[in-house]
């Protein structure tokens, strides 16, 4: 019979303190429970941590970057250049406007775009014609004549993309850089920290993220009109000058309520205490698994000058039975993920635009080799252990 160590180990937990919960008691000592003082403070707090003009908080990363591509002026038909190997909030973003997501397949270590399809991919889709089509997809809206409106670039797993590089693509087209940086907080590209390495830069608050509200997401830029817009549109369309019911734009519920602000509020003045603690974490399974066979560790880039541990993705060499290993982990006490599964072979954009297996075999590849293991800023050295351990006996 066989018997395994009784310690369990979860997926992901929050890292929460007394200050986070005495924040949000104060809040329901209030009357205020929405669009108060601890939205504004949660905003400025942003606002003083990356030197951003605006900073926009609402109720999800996707609503920031539903709004960052509204910002954008992306419109219907529009094209817009991204990637597959994403959550899939950065594609549906662009199909809420009723755009075209436009994929290139990413570099294989880090998992961010592939620079030299991207440029040829812009090249193409600014000349038109037969040049375009090879990088559309195959049926639906996005084989009639469009126009390349922006670049949506993921920071992966919490490593920037490679931002100098694709504004020098997007300058001479006048294309919008809209930065998925929700999984990235605390990041650093040359020195420089993630979220403003764009136009636009968007944050998700999720309980396994860098800092949680929950629920919420905040939207970062140094432009005066789209932080307006997005302002208005956050709150039902609200334009400054608005009474409560006049709406100049067609707007949403966006907003993040006080609770949640108040939540990140606290979570910011310990943003570095969480982030080094993450950081210690992903160096206990590095050091751990940085030499057992059939076991890649993350690569981290040379411009990356500071990581953002979001979560802990290993891969698994060819022929490994991937799905056999989380199961024998399980009985292990020790949960894992697959990291990502590609957007494009999601079944309804498979229907939607006739995406097959093989049209981005990085992603693929990335998607069927990926195993997200246990991942917190409050795990022990003890849990690594026990997780690293399950793993060799598995391997």
């Amino acid at each position: 019979m066989k018997t395994f160590s009784s310690l369990r180990v979860p997926m992901s937990s929050p890292d929460l303190s007394d200050l986070e919960r005495q924040a949000v008691m104060q809040v329901l000592h209030t009357p205020n429970l929405s669009m108060g003082e601890q939205i504004e403070a949660f905003e400025a707090a942003f606002r003083h941590y990356l030197g951003a003009k605006h900073a926009i908080g609402v109720n999800s990363g996707t609503a920031a970057l539903h709004l960052c591509v509204l910002a954008a002026s992306i419109t219907s038909g529009d094209w817009v250049l991204t990637t597959p190997f994403s959550f899939v909030a950065s594609t549906n973003v662009v199909l809420y406007a009723n755009a075209i997501p436009v994929f290139v397949d990413v570099e294989p270590r880090t998992g961010n775009m592939d620079l030299a399809q991207a440029a040829q991919a812009v090249r193409d889709l600014a000349e038109g014609g037969a040049a375009a089509r090879r990088w559309l997809p195959r049926r639906g809206l996005g084989r009639r004549k469009g126009q390349l409106k922006a670049i949506l670039a993921i920071d992966v797993f919490g490593q920037p993309a490679d931002w100098d590089a694709l504004r020098t693509l997007a300058a001479p087209l006048g294309l919008k850089l809209i930065e998925d940086s929700c999984e990235a907080l605390g990041a650093e590209y040359k020195g420089r920290k993630a979220g403003l390495l764009g136009d636009y830069g968007t944050f998700g608050f999720y309980p396994n993220k860098q800092i949680t509200t929950g629920e919420g997401g905040m939207i970062v830029t140094n432009d005066d009109e789209g932080a307006s817009l997005m302002r208005a549109l956050r709150n039902q369309g609200r334009a400054p000058g608005d009474t409560w019911l006049q709406h100049t734009y067609l707007g949403y519920n966006y907003r993040l309520d006080e609770l949640s602000a108040a939540l990140g509020v606290a979570q910011m003045q310990r943003l570095e205490q969480l982030l080094r603690r993450r950081e210690q974490v992903a160096a206990w399974y590095n050091q751990r698994l940085r030499d057992l066979p059939g076991v890649e560790i993350p690569y981290i880039a040379p411009e990356t000058t500071r990581m953002s541990w979001f979560v802990y993705v290993i891969r698994l060499a060819p022929g490994i039975d991937r799905a056999g290993v989380a199961a024998r982990l399980a009985e292990r006490g020790v949960p894992v993920r697959p990291y990502f599964l590609p957007i494009h072979l999601q079944p309804y954009m498979r229907a939607r635009f006739g995406y097959r297996p093989g049209d981005f075999p990085v992603t693929e590849d990335l998607g069927e080799r990926g195993l997200a293991l246990p991942f917190s800023g409050i795990m022990s050295e003890e849990q690594v252990d026990h997780v690293c351990r399950a793993l060799r006996q598995v391997l």
